[in-house]
């Protein structure tokens, strides 16, 4: 009886550990096909990166700042001039606001900047703070001669116009946000995964989330050349390191801007999203910030966040109507 039972117990040790085993294999076989897997696609997307920016054509000029180079592109030869200043993390912003150029250009100059470490300007290791990043688009604005201008820009720069305006108040004709960040909107201390984003960039993943995701692009109005052009500087652009960094600074650049407000006597049009469902404090918020000034107004639009996207040809018409009004 004890040989049985020895035998027994045996046999199903054998049995459990070739169950063991077999499930071993099983995992280290997964954990084979995904490391693989993530080999074949950081090498997909490193040779691809290298294949790409030779694809990439360059447009615009090139201004020093700091020592280093800064894109911009001029359009039109209006007696007035429009900086126009992108959103945080636009790829190429030339490109992203070309459809509202073509609109404002017959009757003014644009001068569309791009700051370090977007487009095709080069990238910086000076911290991003609102004060760094102000003095390298006014530096920019000096290299070209521009002395009189009006200020118009998307999202973020709401929160670097108000310290630009303040900061050079006899240079800025007037300040035109496309929905426009306001300083003391809420939310903006939230920490943001920036390794993980830094991963997903240097690893490839970001690149197969964008190809399964589909073409951000595809409905707009852009011709096919500049959406595939757009496309290349994302994959160049995304999440380099100065990008990161003005990431990393957004809550204390909130924080230290949370206060300021537009001078009383600038002009200041708002074109504000009007169907924000995230913040339902988003048209109050631009409305008492136009009250800030003697001419402010504000001009809510139904789109996603890049109203410029979609609304451009409203927005440029919008726009010079306004200025008609103030003059």
């Amino acid at each position: 009886m004890n040989v049985v039972k020895t035998v027994e117990i045996q046999t199903t040790g054998m049995k459990r550990r070739k169950k063991r085993n077999l499930w071993l294999k099983i995992i280290g076989g997964i954990v084979g096909v995904l490391v693989l897997f993530m080999g074949v696609v950081f090498v997909v997307n490193a040779i691809s990166n290298g294949v790409e920016k030779k694809k990439i054509e360059p447009y615009g000029q090139y201004v020093h700042v700091d020592g280093k180079k800064m894109n911009v592109y001029i359009q039109g030869d209006g007696e007035q001039t429009i900086v126009l200043l992108p959103g945080q993390g636009t790829p190429s912003p030339v490109l992203d606001f070309k459809l509202l150029i073509d609109e404002l250009s017959p009757d003014y100059r644009v001068v569309a900047i791009e700051p370090f470490g977007y487009g095709l300007s080069d990238e910086t290791e000076k911290e991003r703070t609102t004060e760094n990043i102000i003095r390298e688009y006014h530096e920019a604005v000096q290299q070209l001669g521009i002395d009189r201008y009006i200020l118009m820009g998307h999202s973020i720069t709401g929160l670097y116009g108000v310290s630009y305006v303040n900061t050079y108040p006899d240079e800025v004709i007037a300040f035109v946000g496309i929905d426009s960040s306001v300083p003391n909107q809420p939310g903006m201390d939230v920490q943001l995964p920036l390794g993980l984003m830094q991963f997903l960039q240097d690893s490839g993943w970001m690149r197969l989330i964008k190809a399964v995701s589909g073409d951000p692009y595809a409905s707009l109005d852009f011709e096919e050349h500049t959406k595939e052009q757009m496309n290349l500087i994302s994959n160049q652009v995304a999440t380099n390191p100065t990008m990161l960094d003005e990431l990393r600074h957004l809550g204390s650049n909130f924080k230290n801007g949370e206060h300021l407000s537009y001078p009383r006597d600038l002009p200041v049009l708002l074109f504000v999203q009007s169907n924000n469902e995230q913040n339902q404090q988003w048209i109050p918020l631009h409305e008492e910030q136009a009250k800030q000034s003697a001419q402010g107004k504000m001009i809510p639009m139904e789109g996603a966040h890049y109203l410029h996207h979609t609304k451009f040809k409203e927005i440029a018409q919008e726009f010079k109507e306004y200025m008609k009004e103030i003059k």
